[in-house]
């Protein structure tokens, strides 16, 4: 998907853990790692908006697009 998430970037950053990021905007851990590992299909504004808070980023620091082939995903 040319969608990149890039949450690793922004915990390293913050010198702030999976766990942590978990734990402060209510998301479960397994939930973060979909997200984290690009096999989200979908974010929703209030848990991008809650990263966004917990991250003290935006959007775009979060999510990129990057040129390459679709996701065939029946769309």
């Amino acid at each position: 998907m040319p969608i990149r998430v890039h949450l690793d970037d922004l915990l390293a950053q913050r010198g702030m853990t999976l766990s942590e990021l978990s734990a402060r905007v209510g998301i479960t851990l397994a939930n973060l790692s979909i997200l984290k590992t690009g096999k989200a299909r979908a974010v929703r504004f209030s848990t991008l908006d809650a990263l966004c808070r917990a991250l003290d980023c935006q959007p775009g620091d979060l999510l990129r697009w990057e040129d390459g082939p679709p996701d065939h995903d029946g769309m």
